[in-house]
């Protein structure tokens, strides 16, 4: 058998165009796994009211960030991809759960490389069930009706491997190098609190108390707001930081239904407003930046801590195509391909 891996990220618009922005939002908010309503319900939603007032806005936001080669995101993923390509000895593919960068696309790609044994590496660091899991769900909806002779493997989280803390931690410390900050942030995406529940294996242990994602279960090999609190641990403990000085948040919710918290704009608010006058944030969801971090935290972030008496506000870069992350991928990946393991 020959050997392939499929890398995988969120997907963007083809423009920031809204008519190329409300396609988009369609086929990502329409999946049922980012909003998890019964199909009805969420076609009332999705299509009836955030497709007629969201895409002029978010068409705005894209348009803030945009970069001459196109969306960051696919930039980044594809300058990653490169990069890769180049240290590791099986064919790098690359796909979008959502948008015209397909997985279908990747698969594609591969089966023609001839590759019949496929890793599939979801670029999250954490699970969750509208990232990992819906990429994991339609990759083999993909291989049972297209590639029938191909085998997935999947790389598993990678939120508390040393090699991922270790680089994470190392390109906080050298963004931060000379710096001065009060406090830093640890931002990532929210879900609702039902996605976490809908995910607990064990259906009883993730009840949201502020204690479950720190007592041991079996629930936290799926449960997404322990990995993200797992990761803030620990960088902190990596290095060295004193508690009281950082802390977890959760941005980018969507509608009414409680979602993670707290919440990241509302905690950059409270801060400045509690006297905090240089803090740093940092984005660990996300290994490329994109809308979320460049214009929602980037962009907005700063504004609202600059609203409430802030000062600085340092913004710290995603992993993108640093050397070690690109490093720490391809032996990981090169492990995989010499043996049935990833470690």
């Amino acid at each position: 058998m020959k050997k392939g891996v499929l890398m995988v990220n969120l997907g963007s618009p083809d423009s920031p165009n809204p008519k190329d922005v409300k396609k988009y939002l369609d086929e990502f908010l329409m999946d049922e796994r980012v909003i998890d309503l019964p199909y009805i319900l969420r076609a009332i939603l999705v299509k009836g009211i955030i497709l007629n007032t969201r895409p002029k806005k978010s068409a705005e936001a894209y348009g803030k960030i945009w970069w001459d080669e196109g969306s960051p995101l696919i930039v980044l993923s594809e300058r990653l991809q490169e990069k890769i390509d180049e240290f590791t000895s099986v064919p790098i593919a690359l796909g979008m759960r959502y948008g015209s960068m397909s997985i279908e696309k990747g698969l594609k790609e591969l089966n023609d490389k001839g590759v019949d044994e496929v890793l599939i590496i979801p670029l999250y660091p954490q699970f969750a069930m509208a990232t990992t899991e819906t990429i994991l769900v339609l990759a083999e909806e993909l291989r049972k009706e297209h590639f029938p002779h191909m085998s997935f493997t999947t790389m598993p989280p990678f939120y508390n491997h040393p090699d991922y803390i270790r680089v994470l931690s190392e390109s906080i410390k050298e963004s931060l190098e000379g710096k001065d900050y009060e406090h830093l942030l640890f931002s990532y995406h929210g879900v609702p609190k039902r996605h976490i529940r809908k995910s607990d294996i064990t259906k009883s242990h993730c009840k949201m108390d502020g204690k479950c994602c720190s007592t041991p279960s079996p629930a936290h090999q799926y449960c997404y707001s322990h990995q993200c609190k797992e990761v803030t641990r620990l960088v902190g403990e990596y290095l060295g930081m004193e508690d009281g000085t950082y802390s977890t948040s959760f941005q980018s919710r969507l509608g009414f239904d409680p979602w993670l918290t707290p919440y990241t704009d509302r905690t950059i608010e409270k801060m400045g407003l509690g006297g905090t006058k240089k803090m740093a944030i940092v984005t660990p969801a996300f290994v490329s930046d994109c809308l979320e971090t460049l214009e929602e935290i980037a962009m907005e972030g700063e504004e609202i801590f600059h609203e409430v008496n802030g000062e600085q506000f340092h913004v710290i870069p995603c992993l993108n195509t640093r050397e070690d992350w690109v490093k720490v991928l391809s032996r990981w990946i090169d492990e995989w391909a010499m043996s049935e393991a990833i470690v």
